[in-house]
């Protein structure tokens, strides 16, 4: 992560959805999976990730994944 992507990171709230849907990941739930637990379409948490992964300057999910265990949000 470059240091626009660290200035995106510092800025950005997690929901409390957002948290969940990182923390099912990081346990290796499928997306299909946490969709399930979450109770939305899968379609929904790949546009949510998508999402998060923009907000804080990553390029995939994976990293959005590493990013939220470094920083103790998971």
């Amino acid at each position: 992560m470059g240091d626009s992507g660290r200035a995106a990171a510092d800025r950005w709230e997690p929901t409390a959805d957002d948290v969940r849907i990182l923390r099912l990941l990081s346990e290796g739930h499928t997306t299909d999976a946490v969709a399930r637990r979450v109770g939305t379409s899968e379609r929904t948490v790949r546009r949510r990730l998508r999402t998060i992964a923009d907000e804080i300057g990553v390029d995939s999910t994976i990293e959005a994944v590493v990013y939220a265990v470094r920083s103790r949000l998971i």
